[in-house]
C-alpha cells in the first residue's frame, strides 16, 4: 500500500547503500594509492648512492602498495563510478598522500619528525607545496631524506591525479571530474580533446621547466658564478620552485645563494604562478599575441610589478636595503609570497609592518588559475571586481544588461556565484583557523600575537609556508601544540583542493540519492 508520493530511490546494488559508491571509490584510491607508492624508488636509490639507510623509503612504499592493494580489492566488483565519487576519490587520495610521505619521517627514526602529527605535518605541507615546517634543524636530516621532502612537493605540484590521468590508460571514473576537483582555479583549460593528452601535456610541459631551472643553476655552481649551488642543490630547488612549494635543503632558505641565482628562482616562481595552459601555448605553441592578451596575466603581472616596486621603495626609505639588493629582495619575497612558493632570500620578519602588511595580503591573492600556485588566484580577484563594477553600475541605471566578460567570452553566471561561493568559504575558514590558532596560543602557548595567528592560518591555508613570528622565514612552527598542528593540518589539506570538494563531502545531499 502506499500514500500516493513517490520516493526517491536508494541504490544498493553493488556499491553499499546511499547514492555514493563508497566501494568503487575507494578501490580507485586504492589503485591511486598502489601506483604512488612507486615514487619512494626514487628516494631509496638515493639513499643507496649516499650510503644511507634506504629501508624507510622500500617499507613505506611496501606499507603504501599492501594498503593500496587492499583498497582495490574492496572495489571490485562494485558499479561504475559516476561524478559524485570524484570529489571523494580527490578529497581522499590526498590524505593517502600525505601518508606516503610521512612513513620515511617516521620510519628514520630522527627526532625531530619521529610523532605522527610532525611527520604527518611535513609530508602534508609536502604534497600540498605549502612548505611550512616542523624542522628546527634541516641539514641534519640525511641527503636522501632531504631530497624525499623536496621530491613530495613536485610530485603534489601538478596534482597526484593529473599525474595518474597522465600514465594510466583509464581510470573507472571520468577524467575531468577528476581533474576539475583537483586543479585549481574556476574551471579546467583543455589543451587537447582527451583530458589524458590534457594531463600529459601539463605534465610535459613541469618536467621541462623544471629540468630547465636545474640545468641553469647547475651550471652557475659549475662556472663559479654560485659556488653554493652544487648539483644535489640545483636538482632541489628545481624541484620545489615549480611546484611553487618553497621548501629547501639550507636552513636559510634561499639566503645563501647568489644574487644571480635568486633571480633565475624569481623567474622560474613567476612562470610557475602562471596558468600552465597559457603557458604551454606560449611556449609550446607559439602563440604569443593570444597569451599577451590574457586578462588574468596581465593583472598578475602588472600586481606582481607594483607590489614590488613598493615594498623596495620601503626598504630603501627604511634604510634597510639600497639599490640592486633593495629591488631584489622586495621582488624576491612579493613573488614567493604571492605564488605561494614560501622561499625567503633574507629574514623578512625584522621589515618595516607597512612591508608585512603587503606579504600577507599578496598571499590572499595567490597565482593564476591553472598554476601551482594556491590562495584564491588572480582570475577570481579579477572577475569579482567585475561583477562589483556592474552592480555599481546596475544600481544607477537598473535596466541595463551587463554581462561579465573575459578575454572577450561571457561568463557563465553559474561560475561567477561558484567563485562568490569560493571567497566566502576562503575568507571564513580563513577566519576560523586564525581565532582556533590564536585561542590555543592563549591556552597552551606559544605565546604568539594576534597578527602571526592571522599569518599562521594566512599561509597554510594558502599553501604558502613562512609565516610571523617563531615560524617566520628562518623559523619553525615545531612550538605549536599538537591542537594547532592538527588545524593548520587541516587549513593546508583544504586549501589545496580549494575547500568545495571537501565541504561537498560534509553536506546531507551528497550521501543521499
Amino acid at each position: 500500500m502506499t500514500d500516493g508520493t513517490t520516493r526517491p530511490h536508494r541504490s544498493r546494488s553493488r556499491g553499499g547503500i546511499s547514492g555514493v559508491n563508497l566501494r568503487g571509490a575507494l578501490g580507485l584510491v586504492g589503485t591511486l594509492t598502489k601506483v604512488l607508492s612507486v615514487v619512494v624508488l626514487f628516494p631509496a636509490a638515493l639513499a643507496i648512492g649516499y650510503g644511507e639507510p634506504f629501508w624507510p623509503f622500500l617499507a613505506a612504499g611496501g606499507i603504501t602498495a599492501l594498503i593500496g592493494v587492499g583498497l582495490e580489492q574492496l572495489g571490485k566488483g562494485a558499479a561504475p563510478l559516476g561524478f559524485r565519487e570524484a570529489f571523494f576519490v580527490v578529497a581522499v587520495t590526498w590524505l593517502a598522500a600525505a601518508i606516503l610521505g610521512a612513513l620515511p619521517y617516521l620510519l628514520s627514526g630522527n627526532p625531530q619528525i619521529d610523532r605522527p602529527v610532525d611527520a604527518y605535518f611535513e609530508a602534508m605541507s609536502g604534497f600540498t607545496t605549502t612548505g611550512a615546517s616542523i624542522l628546527t634543524d634541516i641539514p641534519a636530516l640525511d641527503q636522501s631524506m632531504l631530497m624525499w621532502r623536496q621530491f613530495t612537493q613536485w610530485l603534489g605540484g601538478m596534482g597526484i591525479i593529473v599525474l595518474a590521468l597522465a600514465i594510466l590508460p583509464r581510470l573507472r571514473v571520468g577524467g575531468r571530474q577528476l581533474l576539475e576537483s583537483e586543479m585549481p582555479g574556476p574551471e579546467v583549460d583543455n589543451l587537447a580533446d582527451q583530458i589524458r593528452s590534457t594531463a600529459q601535456r601539463l605534465w610535459l610541459l613541469y618536467v621541462a621547466l623544471t629540468a630547465a631551472q636545474a640545468l641553469i643553476l647547475a651550471v652557475f655552481g659549475w662556472t663559479g658564478i654560485d659556488d653554493r649551488m652544487t648539483p644535489f642543490n640545483a636538482v632541489a630547488h628545481a624541484f620545489t620552485t615549480l611546484p611553487t612549494g618553497g621548501f629547501s635543503p639550507m636552513a636559510r632558505s634561499v639566503e645563501p645563494f647568489a644574487a644571480a641565482s635568486q633571480w633565475v628562482i624569481v623567474l622560474f616562481m613567476t612562470l610557475a604562478g602562471m596558468n600552465f595552459a597559457l603557458l604551454y601555448r606560449l611556449l609550446v605553441r607559439r602563440k604569443v599575441r593570444a597569451s599577451s592578451r590574457d586578462e588574468e596575466a596581465r593583472l598578475y603581472l602588472a600586481i606582481l610589478a607594483a607590489m614590488s616596486a613598493v615594498v623596495a621603495v620601503e626598504l630603501w626609505h627604511a634604510g634597510l636595503r639600497h639599490g640592486e639588493e633593495a629591488v631584489r629582495q622586495a621582488t624576491f619575497q612579493v613573488v614567493s609570497m604571492m605564488t605561494t612558493t614560501g622561499y625567503a632570500s633574507t629574514d623578512f620578519i625584522i621589515w618595516p609592518a607597512f612591508a608585512l602588511m603587503i606579504l600577507v595580503g599578496v598571499m590572499l591573492v595567490g597565482g593564476s588559475a591553472g598554476s601551482t600556485g594556491g590562495a584564491i588566484k588572480v582570475v577570481r580577484h579579477l572577475l569579482m571586481g567585475k561583477v562589483l563594477r556592474r552592480e555599481i553600475r546596475q544600481t544607477l541605471h537598473p535596466e541595463v544588461v551587463v554581462p561579465i566578460r573575459l578575454n572577450g567570452a561571457v561568463v557563465d553566471e553559474r561560475t561567477l556565484r561558484a567563485i562568490m561561493a569560493f571567497v566566502v568559504l576562503y575568507v571564513g575558514f580563513f577566519v576560523v583557523g586564525a581565532v582556533l590558532l590564536a585561542a590555543d596560543a592563549a591556552l597552551q602557548g606559544p605565546q604568539m600575537s594576534a597578527f602571526d595567528a592571522i599569518a599562521a592560518s594566512a599561509t597554510t591555508l594558502g599553501n604558502v609556508g613562512p609565516g610571523l613570528g617563531f615560524a617566520g622565514p628562518m623559523g619553525s612552527f615545531e612550538p605549536f601544540s599538537d591542537f594547532s598542528t592538527i588545524v593548520m593540518i587541516v587549513l593546508m589539506w583544504l586549501g589545496r583542493l580549494e575547500i568545495i570538494p571537501v565541504i561537498v563531502l560534509l553536506t546531507r545531499g551528497y550521501w543521499r540519492v
